[in-house]
């Protein structure tokens, strides 16, 4: 009997000789095996589906890409359930399936293609009125593509897998047309909205796109590029325009003349799951923008990620993100596929109208930016933004203050905060809504979706080693370059272009011999709790006074001041310092007032003398990227010189522990050594 009494104790022993680091973890242990077994359930349930895939008639509409075949099980499988809402518009799954198949069609009648009765060899229910329609548009010629094809307007006819680019704000047909591109088997290009001129062509180029189709709307600024458009022998087309310049062709007529019958899915479906299907181009923030590769494989474990964020199939997500960003398209539109349920589109963000939308569709799922949540808790009150049901907001870049201001004013409701990288091949998820986290680091979840943290020397810019050429993991609260192992279900394609552009993404021989890890370029801390932290970009972070400054830290304590709206952290270049030296872009909280004794009393008693800001800039707003990243180079860039800069500019005076106006005069001081900062 003392025996089995013991027993119990005995086997509790080891329990109570852990280090104490770990007991704070396991306090999470049911949120990590929870997440994990959901993970693993989403890996299986996509396994499924792509088996079924392949096994399925290449005749028939799943037979095809994973886009494809998802769409058409869901027209099949809830065809009357609300798929997309765009202002007074809605389309059922079914209508979205007939929409991209007329789409299809008009793409592949560009590549000279016919297969017969109904476009796919008599299959997907085609008949003969089907058949004489082709022949009667045959024989009259009357779509543009169709006289591209035969007669040649410059363009030759696409080729199986050719790239067509899309210049189009988020709206219906961007994805009428994107999924009606993948059914055909060409790839789609991603193109930012704002890009003109040399930044426009040079995507074109790096991509190989053979087409263009862009919103009349933008028909006006784009007229100067126009000659060097049809010189790059693109086949050019407008969606829905009465005015079109000569060699411009209307696609929407020109899909709306085609049957809206299933396309064959063996034009569609991939060789190999890492074939690229999609180009995404990252924001070029310090260069012109990089194709990044999309893989068929990227596409279908994306159709998972609401699930791994616990929404079904009911739920209804709001999406006001740029589609050519992979936020919006492959998170928001293809997770929404994933689970069938309905996405709310909207071309722009408003702030104003949110909880009004929000109200009025039943909004239950939110994806955001960080800066989206930022724009909210900043509107005045308002009725709408109570007795809402929404319960979830996905996102990411959610900074800690906003994160606070947010779920008090609005909640309650869960905030789910994700990291990924478009190119990367590593994604985490901060499922226990741990305030300030982007994901846990637990043996659980690197188990699924491996990942490290390794030591980064800042001055070098290169992963520091050991003596036996290895890299080193980070300690708890230590900040560590983010890496990947790179394998065949964690792949990285690189970019459209030369292998240079990836020069620097990928680390050899990292922990042993031979292996490959993708470099993310971010720095992240993890906890004593096994909590990620985002710490800093590597080309952000600088040196100063012989210490690693990181930008968002300095934000973060700058943004506890409640005068100040927005912050953005940059290091500048000083003459005659090392390093360089921190500058804050400010702008103000309406109908506060810059208090520059508070400020200096605050970065004084929260930062390490180092990681003060030498500069102020007051702004009335500051600069973002369409996909509302700060603009820090361009910041950087732009300096401190008040002869040149129009915005009040301030310095921090070492000796009399203040900040002061940064006068022509103080400028010509610090130049010349005479001012200490």
């Amino acid at each position: 009997m003392a025996s089995l009494l013991l027993l119990p104790l005995l086997l509790l022993l080891p329990l109570l000789l852990l280090p104490l680091r770990l007991w704070s973890q396991l306090r999470w242990f049911a949120a990590d095996l929870a997440f994990t077994m959901r993970a693993l359930r989403c890996k299986r349930a996509l396994r499924a589906r792509a088996l079924a895939a392949a096994a399925a008639d290449p005749e028939g509409p799943e037979g095809g890409c994973s886009l494809a075949w998802r769409l058409a099980q869901l027209a099949r499988q809830r065809p009357a359930h609300t798929f997309l809402i765009h202002g007074a518009q809605r389309f059922s799954y079914e209508e979205a399936e007939r929409q991209s198949n007329r789409a299809a069609r008009a793409f592949l009648r560009a590549r000279g293609w016919d297969g017969g009765p109904g476009g796919g060899g008599g299959t997907g229910g085609a008949g003969e009125g089907e058949l004489a329609a082709h022949c009667a548009r045959d024989q009259a010629a009357g779509s543009g593509a169709a006289r591209a094809v035969r007669e040649g307007d410059g363009a030759a006819p696409l080729a199986p897998g050719a790239t067509v680019a899309l210049l189009l704000p988020a709206c219906p047909e961007f994805l009428w047309l994107w999924f009606g591109l993948a059914k055909a088997g060409l790839r789609t290009a991603f193109v930012p909205t704002a890009l003109r001129r040399g930044p426009l062509q040079h995507c074109l180029r790096s991509c190989g796109a053979r087409a263009l189709v862009l919103a009349p709307e933008f028909l006006e600024s784009l007229e100067p590029d126009l000659p060097a458009l049809r010189a790059m022998g693109l086949h050019l087309w407008a969606v829905g325009s009465d005015s079109r310049p000569a060699g411009i062709s209307d696609f929407l007529a020109e899909a709306s003349a085609e049957v809206d019958g299933p396309v064959p899915g063996y034009l569609s479906a991939p060789q190999n799951m890492t074939d690229t299907c999609l180009y995404i181009f990252t924001s070029g923030t310090t260069g012109l923008p990089k194709a990044a590769r999309i893989s068929h494989l990227k596409v279908l474990q994306c159709q998972g990620f609401y699930q791994l964020c616990g929404a079904h199939q009911e739920d209804v997500i709001y999406l006001a993100l740029p589609l050519y960003h992979m936020s919006g398209s492959l998170l928001g539109i293809v997770g929404c596929l994933g689970i069938g349920a309905t996405v709310v589109l909207k071309s722009k963000f408003s702030a104003g109208q949110f909880w009004e939308d929000c109200q009025q569709h039943g909004v239950t799922v939110f994806q955001y930016i960080g800066e989206l949540c930022r724009y909210l808790v900043n509107q005045p009150p308002n009725k709408a933004e109570r007795g809402h049901q929404v319960r979830l907001v996905v996102g990411s870049g959610l900074r800690p203050d906003t994160w606070e201001r947010f779920v008090r004013r609005f909640g309650p409701l869960q905030v789910l905060e994700t990291y990924g990288l478009t190119e990367g091949n590593v994604a985490t998820f901060n499922y226990t809504g741990q305030q300030g986290a982007v994901g846990r680091a637990s043996w659980l979840y690197r188990h699924v979706f491996p990942f490290s943290l390794i030591r980064y020397d800042v001055t070098t810019g290169e992963p520091i080693r050991d003596t036996q050429g290895h890299c080193v993991a980070t300690s708890p609260g230590e900040p560590g370059l983010l890496v990947a192992p790179v394998s065949q279900q964690s792949p990285f394609l690189g970019y459209a272009g030369g292998p240079e552009l990836a020069r620097g993404k990928l680390l050899k021989d990292v922990f042993r011999p031979g292996d490959v890890f993708f470099n993310t370029g971010d720095l992240l801390v993890c906890d004593n709790q096994g909590f990620l932290r985002f710490h800093d970009r590597t080309g952000d972070t600088f040196r100063w006074k012989g210490e690693n400054v990181a930008t968002t830290e300095v934000a973060e304590a700058l943004e506890a001041l409640d005068f100040l709206q927005e912050v953005n952290v940059y290091g500048v270049t000083v003459p005659g310092h090392e390093g360089r030296a921190g500058m804050a872009a400010l702008a103000l909280r309406p109908p506060h007032s810059l208090d520059l004794v508070q400020l200096y009393a605050h970065v004084s008693e929260n930062l390490p003398p180092y990681a003060r800001p030498r500069f102020l800039r007051l702004q009335e707003s500051l600069a973002t990227t369409e996909t509302f990243k700060q603009q820090k180079v361009r910041m950087a860039k732009e300096g401190f010189d008040p002869g040149a800069l129009s915005d009040p500019l301030y310095v921090l005076d070492q000796a009399g522990g203040a900040y002061l106006p940064l006068t022509p005069a103080r400028y010509r001081a610090l130049l010349a050594g005479d001012l200490r900062i």
